[in-house]
């Protein structure tokens, strides 16, 4: 589960019927992509047309 903020309690909630351990953290992203990872990853743009797809489904 991604999340834009740290919420310990949003996450326990989200995930109560998952019977692993979880763990919440922080992050921060880099400033730059590595040179070697340019390319193989998804843009943002990409990642949140995904997202918005997927909710729109689960509507």
């Amino acid at each position: 589960m991604l999340c834009k903020e740290k919420n310990k309690l949003i996450a326990e909630y989200s995930l109560k019927d998952m019977t692993k351990t979880i763990g919440v953290s922080e992050y921060k992203p880099l400033e730059q992509i590595p040179a070697e990872l340019k390319g193989s990853l998804p843009t943002i743009e990409e990642l949140e047309d995904e997202l918005k797809g997927a909710i729109r489904t689960e509507e």
